[in-house]
């Protein structure tokens, strides 16, 4: 099936024919500096992404209190997704629906979606974790103290489905089905998230690299990578093996973004992550890199890295020593080596995929994106 010959003029809209904005937080690693063609196109699709984002965002329905419920609700949420962040999720939207042959900007309500619920996934997170700052100002519950920041996540996340379920363009069964498409992949990442913090909570020391890969990609795989894919594709009106196809895509892609932020967390820029880095070992997380290490060093060692990880400590000598113990169990550098992985199985399933040749390279350079950032 000609995929790419369904529709040429909605494919010139996302290959370069617009300028769009520079997006220096999407650089490209390589040693040539370049772009590369993902980070490109997130950069030439961000200007119609922000433009949606401010059309879609909720408002209060007691306009008597319009003025109150702005501070208190809505401000809070606002600024924190107009404060930055790299809008992958939105771009895969857009992505997934030009992948399939249509017009990537039938998808702005699915961007707008998946961006929502990021914002609200952020505040909550922040909240559980004790984080200090997000994209570079307080977190709300800093900011806002935790009562409002909590509401203020709660209303981002009942929000979710309202910018498709307002989307005309979009049949009834479609919407429903998108709508669908969105609720289960928040139950996904709920369940991450449930398994991350009681994990660290009931001191459990007794996982597998299997339990891990089961974590990550409920928390972070479905949202990060697999159903902005699928969500938007559905909106162009995608086949049952497109659906599965890039799926498949996402799901190993987004897991291998996981394992590459844990990696970053531990020994990447420091500067960049300020107060951030190294935050794992500081909550205990229970990552690849730390799981393999506690299998493979032995006794001594390990119930050292274990008592570090439960310390909450956040001394910079105990971390880098948390480091170390890693690196000398190769636990890093098997982390790095199971991404890559990963993303190699990613790029050769859409490889395969029946979609347009375009969007099969700019998914094929999403995988190397995703293993080689820096932050």
């Amino acid at each position: 099936m000609d995929v790419g010959a369904q529709d040429k003029e909605a494919t010139s809209r996302w290959q370069g024919d617009k300028p769009g904005i520079q997006d220096t937080s999407l650089s490209d690693d390589s040693s040539r500096g370049s772009r590369s063609a993902f980070a490109s196109f997130v950069g030439r699709v961000r200007p119609s992404i922000e433009k949606a984002l401010r059309e879609h965002m909720p408002t209060p329905i007691e306009t008597s209190q319009q003025a109150n419920l702005e501070r208190y609700l809505y401000e809070p949420l606002g600024r924190l997704v107009f404060a930055g962040g790299k809008r992958v999720r939105p771009a895969l939207a857009l992505l997934g629906c030009a992948a399939v042959g249509d017009d990537p900007e039938r998808a702005l309500s699915v961007a707008c979606a998946m961006e929502l619920f990021q914002a609200a996934a952020l505040i909550h997170d922040d909240i559980a974790d004790q984080s200090e700052l997000r994209r570079g100002i307080p977190c709300l519950h800093i900011s806002e103290g935790v009562g409002i920041a909590v509401n203020a996540g709660d209303v981002g996340v009942i929000s979710v489905i309202a910018p498709v379920m307002h989307d005309e363009t979009l049949s009834p069964d479609m919407r429903l089905r998108i709508s669908e498409e969105l609720y289960i992949m928040e139950r996904y990442t709920l369940e991450g998230q449930a398994l991350d913090l009681g994990w660290v909570r009931d001191g459990r020391w007794d996982l597998t690299e299997r339990d891990y890969l089961a974590m990550a990609t409920l928390k972070t795989a479905h949202y990060s990578a697999a159903s902005p894919l699928v969500a938007g594709a559905l909106c162009g009106g995608a086949t049952v093996e497109q659906v599965s196809d890039l799926r498949a895509f996402g799901l190993a892609s987004g897991l291998a973004f996981q394992i590459q932020d844990d990696l970053l967390n531990l020994v990447g820029d420091a500067e960049a992550q300020g107060k951030d880095f190294r935050s794992d070992i500081t909550e205990g997380k229970r990552t690849l890199v730390m799981v393999r290490a506690l299998a493979e060093l032995d006794d001594s060692d390990a119930h050292e890295l274990q008592r570090i990880l439960s310390a909450r400590t956040t001394d910079t000598d105990t971390l880098a020593r948390a480091v170390e113990l890693a690196n000398k169990a190769d636990a890093i550098a098997y982390a790095r080596s199971y991404a890559q992985t990963l993303a190699d199985e990613a790029k050769a399933r859409v490889l395969k995929a029946p979609i347009t040749d375009e969007a099969r390279e700019l998914l094929a350079s999403m995988a190397d994106y995703f293993v080689s950032r820096t932050n």
